[in-house]
């Protein structure tokens, strides 16, 4: 299986102007259906708002599928997984599923993907080599990678364009990664994700006209944990153990940060709350749009890391970006709850960030 430069460019084209082109039509029928986001306390959106975007999403990466036919003695598994997170998303987009429901279709997608042999069987590290996982240890290792990063993705659809930017940022870092690998399922699939994923957020970037609801959120999610599986996992050239959490430092640090908070708060993990990176970043003064595009630049540092380490053995250096993301992560969370935005430095960025708005004429 072997594809042109041309057959990978009109497969983005394809999914790209498919997802744009039909997220107006998606948005009239979730307010027809009532598939509706209504402002609440601890959301930023003030108006109600249609959701249900991720179909479009969905629509746009499977026009490209189907032009592209990637094939693999797992795709008919993975696929079926899709179908199945697809139809839980839209079911708590239209209806409000419980957090326990919503689990266990995503575990069930998860088990359907396992079951076809797609496991992570290894890891490998710097300096140690590759280590290589028991059956009864790889089944709940990928278990909880698929769904995990799933809800992860989940987790950061908290402000305009935020999930479906981090999303493509991080795809586009593994698509590069495949690449230089010369992975050819991974970049088929990368190809039509980026996409689907750009054209919907033509639409879905501040002020959104629409949001992707769980339906977007949890596809897009389940759709990186099986590309990482396919291609950083499966190559013992790559540090296939830390270059995925690099990939998604933001939305894996921010997920865990969220389990250890609200567990110290003795809180339902499955309560939401407003003390997110991204509302942490907001309560900092920065604007909806700045605080989107800041996390965008730390997505895309992360990225362009683990291409630079996927070539490289520098495990101090990981260490270290490792350390200065939890020191963002914790530094952000403590000065958005105490209200301290003094900082030179944040003030610097905000000046650089605030966009001025033009005076009316006396």
């Amino acid at each position: 299986m072997t594809y042109s430069l041309t057959q990978y460019i009109l497969a983005f084209l394809f999914s790209f102007v498919v997802s744009i082109g039909i997220t107006p039509l998606v948005r009239k029928l979730a307010i027809k259906v009532g598939a509706i986001d209504k402002p609440e306390e601890r959301k930023v959106h003030t108006d109600l708002m249609p959701r249900l975007g991720g179909v479009a999403i969905f629509i746009g990466a499977a026009t490209g599928y189907l032009y592209l036919a990637p094939e693999s003695i797992y795709m008919q598994a993975i696929v079926t997984g899709a179908s199945i997170i697809l139809v839980v998303g839209i079911l708590d987009d239209l209806y409000t599923l419980s957090p326990k429901l919503k689990l266990v279709g995503q575990i069930i997608a998860a088990l359907i993907v396992i079951s076809s042999g797609l496991l992570i069987e290894k890891f490998t590290f710097p300096f140690f080599g590759t280590v290589y996982l028991h059956h009864w240890l790889s089944f709940p290792v990928t278990l909880l990678w698929i769904v995990g990063v799933t809800n992860a993705i989940n987790l950061i659809d908290g402000l305009d364009g935020l999930a479906a930017g981090v999303s493509s940022i991080a795809l586009g870092s593994i698509l590069v990664m495949a690449v230089g690998d010369s992975q050819v399922l991974v970049i088929a699939l990368c190809v039509i994700l980026v996409g689907s994923s750009l054209g919907f957020l033509y639409h879905n970037f501040y002020p959104a006209k629409i949001f992707m609801g769980d339906t977007g959120a949890l596809f897009l999610g389940y759709s990186i944990a099986i590309i990482s599986m396919l291609g950083l996992f499966k190559n013992v050239a790559l540090f296939s153990f830390i270059i995925p959490i690099i990939v998604l430092a933001i939305p894996i640090f921010d997920t865990i940060f969220a389990i250890i908070r609200r567990a110290l708060k003795k809180q339902n993990f499955a309560q939401p709350d407003k003390q997110h990176l991204h509302y942490c970043i907001l309560s900092l003064g920065f604007s909806h749009k700045a605080s989107v595009l800041i996390i965008y630049c730390v997505s895309a540092c992360f990225g362009g890391a683990a291409i630079l380490f996927s070539n490289a053995t520098l495990w101090f250096s990981i260490v270290i970006i490792f350390v200065l993301l939890l020191l963002i992560q914790f530094t952000a969370e403590i000065i958005g709850l105490i209200g301290d935005n003094r900082t030179p430095l944040l003030n610097m960025i905000r000046r650089i960030t605030e966009v001025r708005k033009p005076q009316k004429n006396q």
